[in-house]
């Protein structure tokens, strides 16, 4: 990410609206109860606010030092560990659910992105959903990623891909900046 991007995801305004509008919006209706799973936390934003909503969470995240500054932050109460969100160590059925949240346009292929939907299925317990949100095209979120990796998903696509992936059930739903999707194995 570019300097811009880094000092965005971190900022306390970006907290505020994921936490106030983006997570609940995205989650409406999701059982996080169980043992839990989110692809790309990143700074740990959204980790913070699941944290104290999930029974069991695991944070799998690419980039080491982030994984390691995160699981720092989080203590005992998240397990993170340094993963690839194309190739999970986790068992097959580990997890009741599966999130994450503005990391698929960071996906630097439509089949990197559908690897990642294939992962979250198979790790998902029969009956799991795997839910979440990203970002939707427009010329501020161009500017803001110059330099970075941006692969946009459609969301009037994203339903197909996601039974692709091995999910009966998937649906997408586009706000103004950005969607939600929810899919079930």
């Amino acid at each position: 990410m570019n300097a811009l991007h880094r000092r965005l995801c971190r900022s306390e305004r970006w907290a505020a609206r994921m936490h106030g509008e983006v997570l609940p919006w995205a989650l409406e209706g999701v059982d996080l109860g169980g043992d839990v799973l989110e692809i790309g936390p990143g700074y740990g934003v959204t980790t913070h606010w699941l944290a104290e909503r999930a029974g069991a969470l695991t944070a799998a995240e690419v980039d080491p030092r982030l994984a390691k500054d995160l699981g720092r932050a989080m203590g005992e109460r998240v397990d993170v560990r340094t993963a690839d969100g194309t190739r999970l160590p986790f068992a097959d059925a580990s997890f009741d659910a599966v999130v994450c949240f503005t990391v698929l346009h960071h996906v630097s292929s439509p089949a990197a992105q559908d690897r990642v939907f294939a992962e979250a299925a198979r790790v998902l317990r029969p009956g799991g959903v795997f839910a979440g949100s990203d970002s939707r095209r427009s010329l501020r979120f161009r500017l803001l990623h110059v330099g970075d990796t941006m692969v946009v998903v459609d969301p009037a696509t994203l339903p197909d891909r996601l039974r692709g992936a091995g999910f009966h059930v998937a649906t997408a739903d586009a706000g103004e900046r950005s969607f939600r999707f929810r899919a079930q194995r």
